[in-house]
């Protein structure tokens, strides 16, 4: 009853708003061109489905790899890191200050490295790039959390640092892992929209270029069909994660 509400209460107030917002259109006859009622916008997502679909999965597709790419680099980085205080200390300025740069300033740059014939490399990387440090964060963090008292225990019994990380350390720093994936995932899918307007051409064929090209031809609804198509890709991805998160966790809390 209780995930039935949760459900409910997010959906009345999306409805709600969207009956404000068709009632306003109407009722203060607002142009098409400059906010079209969500009608018009459903009616374009209907009608443009086939095409939209395909785009998010090519969207999602790169995106997915970005977060790929990262969380082989920055879990290879954390290990290692891990193992070398000094490493670390080298290590996470340069990734916070990577992080902190605002992504659409990287994303022209990313475009003329990754070449501009091929700007699915720039899309990939850029996501790369963006969910790097939350992978990173995630695990450093929980790599230097481990219990103390078991730490102690494995030196007792002249565990390596090897075995101690990959048998004790890495296994405890599980939720914090998870965590750091969940958020590289959603900014990964932000990092590939926003190299696909960096690009600015149709040869992804992601979503962003089809908001591109409506706005091209000044078709606000679609636009927005295709805004609302991304932030259900979005909304999809978090859900995912949010799975795998839960899963990793039961089993984390029944091994403990």
């Amino acid at each position: 009853m209780r995930r039935l509400a949760d459900i409910a209460a997010p959906l009345a107030l999306l409805l709600a708003l969207c009956g404000l917002w068709e009632a306003a259109c109407r009722g203060l006859d607002v142009a098409p061109y400059f906010l079209p009622p969500p009608s018009a916008v459903l009616a374009a997502v209907v009608d443009r489905a086939p095409v939209l679909l395909l785009s998010a999965w090519n969207t999602l597709k790169m995106a997915l790899l970005g977060l790929f790419f990262a969380s082989a680099v920055a879990m290879v980085i954390a290990l290692v890191a891990s193992l070398h205080h000094l490493l670390e200390k080298a290590v996470r300025p340069i990734a916070v200050a990577v992080q902190v740069t605002p992504v659409v300033a990287l994303a022209p740059l990313v475009s003329i490295w990754a070449g501009l014939d091929h700007p699915e490399r720039a899309v990939i990387g850029l996501s790369a790039v963006v969910a790097f440090f939350p992978i990173l964060s995630g695990a450093l963090a929980g790599l230097k959390a481990t219990d103390r008292d078991l730490e102690r225990l494995f030196r007792l019994y002249a565990a390596s640092p090897l075995q101690t990380l990959f048998r004790l350390r890495l296994p405890s720093a599980a939720p914090h892992i998870v965590e750091g994936h969940r958020v590289g995932a959603g900014l990964a899918v932000i990092g590939a929209v926003v190299a696909e307007l960096a690009a600015g051409s149709g040869a992804t064929q992601g979503l962003a270029w089809r908001i591109l090209e409506a706005s091209n031809r000044l078709r606000t609804a679609e636009m927005l069909a295709g805004v609302v198509v991304l932030m259900a890709l979005g909304l999809v991805v978090h859900g995912a994660m949010g799975l795998v998160e839960s899963r990793v966790l039961r089993r984390w809390r029944g091994a403990r």
